[in-house]
C-alpha cells in the first residue's frame, strides 16, 4: 500500500519539482564537501599563520642580538665611513664628545652617519639635544636661538663647532652639491685631539691688505687644526722657527733687503710658502721681492687678465674669470673638480731656461682659456680686447713649484697671481652680495693648499656627491613603461580567466 502511495506521489511531481529536488541535493552535497575541505585547509592555513608569526618573532629577537655588517650600496658610499676615517680614528685613545644640537628626525641621515663614529670607536660619545630652550647656557655660549643647529666636538678643553654650511660644498663644474660631512667631522676630531698644530704666519708689513681682509679664510684655517699669527720680519729679525707655512700677499711697497734675505734663508732651510700676489699694476719697484720669486724662477706680469670666453666669466665681467683647476699632486685626492674665480688676476711666467739650474719643477694648477688676453692699460673702458691688449692665449694663473735644496730637502711654493679671491671682500653679483672667498671653490682651494704645504697627512679630504638625478624618459620609453605597468597585470588576469574557462568546460 505504501509503495503505491509513493509511486503515486512521484507520478504527481512536475518536471520543475523534480529539477528543484535534484538541485537541493547537489547543494547539500556541495556544502558537505566544502565543510570537509574547509576543516582540512582551514587547519593548514591556521598552522601556516602560526608558523609565520613564530618566524617573525624569532627574526626580531635575533636582530636585536646580532650586529649586522654595514652595507652601503650608494655610488660614493655617502652613508658609510671611508677607510681613511677608519684608519685615523680606529685607534683613538682620547675621549671625544660629539653634541648634536637641534638635529631631529628630519635630519635622521646626519644622525645615523654620526652614529657610525660611535660604532667605530668606543671613546667617541654622542649626545643629542632636541630642546635647546632647556639649555640657556648653550644658547648664550654659542649665540644660538631655539631653532639653531650646531655640532659641537670636544676633547678635554679643546672644542670645535660645525654649522650646517660646514657640511657641504659645491662642484661648480657640474653644479652638484658635495657632501663634506665626513671630512668636516673627521678633521674636527683630529683638530681637538691634536696636541701640536701647524703654525701659519701672515707677513703683515708692506702689504696692500692686512690680515683683517682675510679674516674669513683665517677662521677657516684655524678650523683645520692650524694656528694663524702675523709676523713682522723687521721686528723679529727672523721668520719664527716654528713656522710651517709663510703667507705673502700683494705688496704696496717693496720688502727690505733684510726681509728678503730672511725669506730666502727660510726657503733654503726647506720652508713652505703660499703666495697670493696680484699684478703690480701701479708699477712699484719690487726688486727685493722679485729676488724671492727668482728662487723659484717665477715672474708675475704687470697686467690684468681679461677672459675672452663668456662661459668663463661672471655676469659679463671679463676680469671675474672662472677657471677649472688641473690635476696635480695638490688636487688629485679631492674627489671633485674645483673651479677658481679670480678677480683682476695676473699672469705667472716661469723662467724655463733657469729652472734646471735652480732645481725647480712646477705643476700648473689653473690656466685661462686661449681667448684670454692681458691688459696693461687699465684706463680703457672696453670689456673686449683692443689693439693695446696682448694677443689672446692661455695664461697660467696658479701653480705649484718644488725647489730641491739638497738631497732629501725641498721647499714648496703654491702661488696664485691674485689675492682678491681669498678675501672677505663683498661683491654684488646678479643682485646678491657675497664675499669673494665664497665664490665657487676659492675657499676649498686655499685650505687644501695649506694642507698640502703643511704635509698634513692626518687631514683628509673626502667629498661625496649626494645629489639626486632626475631622469626624463623619451616618448617611446614612456609608452613602454605604461604598457608594463598597466598592460602586464591585465594580461595576467586575462590568461587566468581563459585557463579557468577551459578547466570548467573539461569538467
Amino acid at each position: 500500500m505504501k509503495k503505491d502511495i509513493k509511486k503515486n506521489e512521484n507520478k504527481k511531481q512536475t518536471p520543475k519539482q523534480k529539477s528543484d529536488k535534484k538541485t537541493t541535493k547537489k547543494i547539500e552535497k556541495l556544502g558537505e564537501i566544502i565543510k570537509k575541505k574547509w576543516l582540512i585547509n582551514g587547519s593548514k592555513t591556521l598552522l601556516l599563520i602560526l608558523i609565520i608569526i613564530a618566524i617573525y618573532i624569532g627574526v626580531n629577537i635575533l636582530l636585536k642580538n646580532v650586529v649586522l655588517p654595514e652595507i652601503d650600496f650608494s655610488k660614493d658610499k655617502i652613508y658609510s665611513l671611508s677607510q681613511e676615517t677608519r684608519d685615523k680614528l680606529k685607534n683613538l685613545e682620547k675621549d671625544v664628545n660629539i653634541t648634536l644640537i637641534n638635529y631631529n628626525d628630519y635630519d635622521s641621515s646626519a644622525i645615523n652617519f654620526i652614529e657610525r663614529y660611535v660604532e667605530l670607536n668606543g671613546h667617541i660619545k654622542l649626545e643629542k639635544i632636541d630642546d635647546l630652550s632647556s639649555r640657556p647656557d648653550l644658547m648664550q655660549k654659542y649665540s644660538l636661538d631655539e631653532t639653531s643647529k650646531l655640532i659641537v666636538i670636544e676633547c678635554g678643553e679643546n672644542e670645535k663647532t660645525l654649522s650646517e654650511s660646514d657640511l657641504y660644498t659645491y662642484d661648480y663644474s657640474t653644479y652638484e652639491q658635495i657632501d663634506t660631512t665626513e671630512e668636516a667631522i673627521t678633521n674636527a676630531i683630529i683638530d681637538v685631539i691634536t696636541e701640536e698644530k701647524s703654525k701659519i704666519y701672515f707677513m703683515n708689513n708692506h702689504v696692500a691688505y692686512n690680515s683683517q681682509y682675510f679674516s674669513t679664510i683665517i677662521e677657516e684655517m684655524e678650523k683645520e687644526a692650524n694656528e694663524v699669527e702675523e709676523v713682522d720680519i723687521l721686528a723679529t729679525g727672523k721668520i719664527p722657527e716654528d713656522c710651517d707655512c709663510l703667507i705673502l700677499t700683494t705688496l704696496k711697497e717693496d720688502i727690505t733687503e733684510q726681509e728678503r734675505d730672511k725669506i730666502i734663508e727660510y726657503i733654503n732651510n726647506g720652508g713652505e710658502l703660499l703666495l697670493m700676489c696680484g699684478p703690480n699694476i701701479i708699477n712699484t719697484n719690487l726688486e727685493n721681492f722679485q729676488k724671492v720669486l727668482d728662487e723659484y724662477g717665477i715672474t708675475i706680469e704687470n697686467g690684468v687678465i681679461f677672459e675672452g670666453n663668456t662661459a668663463n666669466m661672471i655676469a659679463g665681467y671679463p676680469d671675474f674669470i672662472i677657471e677649472e683647476t688641473q690635476s696635480t699632486s695638490l688636487t688629485e685626492k679631492l674627489n671633485m673638480k674645483m673651479n677658481l674665480c679670480l678677480i683682476d688676476t695676473g699672469k705667472i711666467n716661469f723662467q724655463e731656461d733657469k729652472l734646471e739650474e735652480l732645481g725647480v719643477e712646477y705643476e700648473i694648477l689653473a690656466t685661462t682659456t686661449e681667448q684670454a688676453f692681458l691688459r696693461t692699460d687699465l684706463n680703457q673702458n672696453s670689456v673686449t680686447r683692443t689693439q693695446k691688449d696682448s694677443e689672446p692665449e692661455d695664461s697660467t694663473i696658479a701653480a705649484i713649484a718644488t725647489k730641491t735644496i739638497e738631497e732629501g730637502k725641498t721647499s714648496q711654493l703654491v702661488i696664485y697671481a691674485n689675492e682678491l679671491f681669498a678675501m672677505n671682500m663683498p661683491v654684488q653679483i646678479n643682485g646678491y652680495q657675497m664675499y669673494t672667498v665664497s665664490l665657487y671653490n676659492n675657499k676649498d682651494m686655499i685650505l687644501n693648499s695649506i694642507a698640502y704645504l703643511n704635509q698634513r697627512e692626518d687631514t683628509i679630504t673626502i667629498r661625496k656627491t649626494g645629489e639626486s638625478v632626475r631622469y626624463t624618459v623619451t616618448e617611446q620609453q614612456n609608452i613602454i613603461i605604461i604598457s608594463i605597468i598597466f598592460g602586464l597585470p591585465f594580461l595576467i588576469i586575462l590568461v587566468g580567466i581563459i585557463v579557468w574557462i577551459k578547466r570548467r568546460r573539461k569538467k
